[in-house]
């Protein structure tokens, strides 16, 4: 409970030399029905909230709780309801007994006390919390839990979608339009959250029981929720509705597309759906429409990786590769270096799946199988087309691969990506896909080879706090090795030699591993050896 003490917290801010006895009548006389005697301290920038709420636990003697590193049972949060939640600005945090810890903003509000007493039929244990990190907890706690609430009510009739929606193809004004349903509020929630918390994906996978709800973040899952199991049709279907899918076909896998709007920030939403033994499972990718251009500066190389790479990018003519595992960050790359490179005497034309950047001053060609516009054609329209230089979203097959190097070949600068396990690899992995090798000797340039890192969070140096969901980590950086074919490698890549070889020859000519380059990063107190060894296991 709330400390007695014969002085007012106004007296006790004086009394400490916080505020003046001018301040403190001027707050006082502004005190209304609507705002507290707190509220005017803040709000006139008397004191900071922050440093507020700790002089009022200190002095109040009850807990100070950080509810960004509290976890919460959600078990207990609807022991009050929302719309009382939300009115008082409380939120319960841990229950024993018939003791419910609530934090709140203001502790004086002994109406709000009683009447969450009155509800919860428990003794009510205050506890304070900024204005800020209650609102956040409410939004993360109560929102998808209420919409879970009313779409589980039997009262609560789910609409069926009219044939027409299902084959509409839905562009996401919904997010936020007046459509209300429980189920559309679900699905939105989800989306809406993941991209608060900068997820790069959303997988929904069903089970024995419930679905799980994980966000891809920084490049690794964590569990953000679970839907019951009677509300996974309905959760699966809505969005299969939304990308345009056949919400009748379950025993095959699906693709589709939607793009949703969330505040003033459209988002283009990739969904891929594949039938499991407890269910269809479904994974969707976020892409920011507009997307900003990074400088290649920025992406993590070391300053000498930096400068040879540069070099090549500056010719005229050749095949650069970069290569990866899907999420590695290539297309960024791929958009940086065009960045460099890009002028107003260049023709620049690109062909992607999808198209992720907006690059002003280029001809960017999106894949569309289902008119048959895929890389392979794509490309040989491009090359009518008089271009400078051509990006390849990924090189896949091999007419594509053909392609790509005949045009290398024949004067124009290609830059593509390619899935391979290192730089050297790239070189085996054309020729298995049936490129003649003295092709590959005379066209590629230089292969890049990239993963991303997880860098340790600014804020707490790794501990973990609010500002990294307390995993220590925040945003993720490059570490690369480049291998610039030599006569050595060309001579190497001729004979078929073994990627052993091949490898040990792009080392000989100094090129910087990955896990070397990653280990500088560490030096640099940039990244962990944990997070190196986790992205590049072995060399």
């Amino acid at each position: 409970m709330v400390k007695h003490t014969q002085k007012s917290l106004g007296e006790l801010l004086l009394e400490n030399g916080l505020i003046t006895s001018e301040q403190l009548e001027l707050a006082q006389q502004a005190v209304t029905s609507s705002q507290s005697f707190q509220d005017v301290l803040i709000e006139s920038g008397l004191i900071g909230e922050t440093d507020l709420v700790d002089f009022i636990a200190h002095y109040m003697d009850v807990p100070r709780i950080e509810l960004s590193n509290c976890a919460i049972d959600p078990e207990i949060v609807h022991l009050i309801p929302e719309s009382l939640a939300r009115k008082y600005q409380i939120i319960p945090v841990l229950k024993i007994a018939n003791n419910l810890t609530c934090a709140m903003v203001d502790i004086f509000n002994i109406y709000a006390l009683d009447e969450v007493a009155l509800h919860t039929d428990l003794v009510i244990e205050p506890a304070i919390a900024t204005r800020e990190e209650i609102k956040k907890a409410l939004d993360e706690h109560y929102s998808m839990h209420g919409n879970f609430d009313r779409a589980a009510d039997p009262q609560t009739a789910i609409p069926a979608t009219p044939k027409k929606a299902m084959e509409k193809e839905v562009h996401g004004a919904e997010a936020e339009s007046g459509e209300d349903t429980p189920m559309i509020k679900i699905v939105n929630t989800i989306i809406q959250r993941a991209i608060a918390k900068d997820a790069s994906d959303i997988h929904l996978e069903p089970g024995d029981g419930n679905m799980t709800v994980r966000y891809r973040i920084d490049g690794l899952l964590y569990k953000e929720e679970t839907i019951p199991k009677h509300l996974q049709s309905a959760v699966l279907s809505r969005i299969k509705v939304l990308s345009n899918m056949d919400i009748a076909e379950r025993r095959k896998p699906q693709d589709g597309r939607f793009q949703m709007l969330v505040g003033k920030k459209q988002i283009d939403i990739r969904v891929s759906c594949v039938p499991s033994i407890h269910g269809e499972n479904i994974v969707l990718r976020l892409l920011g429409a507009e997307k900003k251009l990074i400088e290649l500066n920025e992406l993590g190389f070391e300053k000498q990786t930096l400068q040879t790479y540069k070099k090549i990018l500056h010719r005229n003519n050749g095949i650069l590769l970069v290569t990866g595992p899907t999420g590695s960050g290539k297309t960024t790359t791929l958009y940086a270096s065009l960045n460099l490179i890009n002028a107003s005497d260049k023709n620049i034309i690109t062909i992607e799946d999808p198209v992720e950047y907006r690059f002003p001053g280029a001809c960017q060609i999106q894949v569309n199988p289902s008119v048959d516009l895929t890389f392979a054609t794509g490309l040989r329209s491009i090359l009518r087309q008089d271009p400078d230089i051509i990006m390849v979203g990924e090189i896949r097959d091999l007419e594509t691969a053909k392609i790509a190097i005949q045009a290398a070949l024949t004067g124009h600068m290609v830059l593509a990506t390619l899935h391979t396990n290192d730089a050297s690899g790239a070189i085996p992995r054309l020729i298995d896909m049936g490129i003649e090798p003295f092709l590959i000797a005379s066209s590629l340039m230089a292969v890049l080879d990239q993963r991303l890192v997880r860098r340790i969070c600014p804020s707490c140096s790794g501990k973990g706090c609010s500002a990294c969901n307390n995993v220590g980590y925040k945003g993720r950086i490059g570490i690369y090795e480049l291998m610039v074919t030599d006569e050595n490698i060309r001579t190497l890549t001729v004979q078929k030699s073994s990627l052993d070889l091949i490898r040990k020859a792009a080392l000989e000519t100094g090129m910087l591993s990955l896990r070397e380059d990653g280990m500088q990063k560490v030096q640099q107190g940039i990244t962990t050896e944990e997070e190196v060894f986790r992205v590049v296991p072995e060399e």
